[in-house]
């Protein structure tokens, strides 16, 4: 079995705990944490926008925040994990990313990241993205238990 676990900064513990409780031992497993590509865009459009302020800082730092914090996320959930692991850091737009990762998967394991609600906003538009059109069978988990006034839903008729 070929999993991949989405690792994100709000729900990565709860993912990689049911990982470790779920999943065999021979299992092999992918930590997946993927950082919009989008962030750095947005600093630059600022900088032309400061009417006369210093510029906003360059890029390329960014990137590499980015890109150390997503190395540091990874290797703190590998630690959890407790396990060997293949671990993949993606930059760009979030959902696709995820789906095109989990292309060679049997299973994707992802957090809902809507609070907790429950119902269809127990899911942000990118994890109903990913759910909607993940090429392998999903594993959807709460991150932390609904909250004990939040109904659940009845069916229509």
């Amino acid at each position: 079995m070929r999993a991949l676990v989405w690792i994100g900064e709000n729900t990565w513990e709860a993912c990689v705990d049911q990982a470790r409780a779920l999943l065999p031992r021979q299992a092999a497993i992918t930590l997946l944490h993927v950082a919009a590509g989008d962030i750095e865009e947005v600093v630059a459009g600022a900088r032309l926008a400061r009417l006369g302020r210093p510029p906003a800082p360059p890029r390329e730092p960014l990137d590499a925040v980015s890109a150390e914090e997503a190395r540091a996320l990874l290797a703190a959930a590998q630690a959890r994990l407790g396990r060997p692991a293949n671990l993949i850091a993606r930059r760009g737009r979030v959902e696709r990313e995820v789906v095109a990762a989990c292309t060679d998967s049997d299973l994707l394991l992802l957090a809902r990241d809507g609070g907790d609600r429950v119902g269809p906003r127990s899911l942000g538009p990118r994890t109903r993205y990913v759910v909607d059109h993940a090429p392998c069978a999903v594993l959807l988990i709460w991150p932390r238990a609904p909250s004990a006034g939040s109904p659940v839903p009845r069916p229509r008729h």
